[in-house]
């Protein structure tokens, strides 16, 4: 049957065949990568129709080149105005697309492994916590008076309860009469964040300290 599809040309009973499985494997896409996983409203709706509205598009202009030249055009002059997604949202739009592409082929079945393929992969790799140590990443903010050298003034400290540490930037604060430093930080020991910031404060004649998370920003 998928082989008589594949070879079939474009009727009504093709056209359907291919949009609802799009559609299927749209709304499929989007349930794998929200997964364990802050996801918005927006972001799943798209996922789930994107398969849909790609393969419609492949499949009338298949057999046009100059159809799909303009619609390559199009396109083009097309301007997403909107926060930048996480990589794990840009990830989950190319999947979306390659399903698309392969349904607007009418290649319903290679569609569907590759689904499968993504869907075991996705799912597996969450579970198992697959590159959460970028996770841990903590940024922190150290407020020094202007008169105070920064440059070795905190290695110690860093060496001994970070286990990776980057001075990210420096910038003056409070009209040039303070310094801001910002590092990127991995604690080695997450129980003795208060321990490390009594420490930074000793040397730093108790000004602001600031430890926080990372976090990926989201699409709206």
């Amino acid at each position: 049957m998928l082989h008589n599809l594949v070879t079939a040309d474009l009727n009504t009973t093709t056209f359907l065949i291919c949009v609802v499985v799009a559609i299927v494997l749209g709304i499929g896409t989007a349930l794998v990568f929200s997964f364990k996983q802050k996801h918005t409203a927006s972001m799943s709706l798209t996922l789930a129709i994107m398969p849909a509205a790609i393969a419609v598009v492949i499949m009338l202009v298949s057999n046009s080149l100059g159809a799909g030249i303009a619609v390559a055009g199009a396109f083009a002059l097309v301007r997403f105005r909107s926060v930048p997604g996480t990589a794990r949202e840009i990830a989950a739009i190319f999947v979306a697309m390659a399903i698309g592409l392969a349904c607007g082929m009418k290649q319903v079945g290679f569609a569907l492994l590759f689904f499968a393929i993504m869907a075991v992969l996705v799912i597996v790799l969450t579970l198992i916590g697959f590159g959460e140590k970028a996770a841990q990443k903590r940024q922190l903010k150290i407020t020094i008076p202007e008169n105070l050298d920064y440059y070795d003034l905190f290695d110690d400290l860093i060496e001994q309860y970070t286990s990776y540490a980057e001075l990210e930037r420096v910038k003056t604060t409070n009209m040039g009469t303070l310094y801001e430093l910002v590092y990127e930080i991995i604690l080695r020991d997450d129980t003795k964040a208060k321990e490390f910031i009594d420490a930074l404060r000793c040397r730093n004649g108790n000004l602001n300290i600031s430890l926080s998370r990372i976090v990926e920003k989201k699409s709206l």
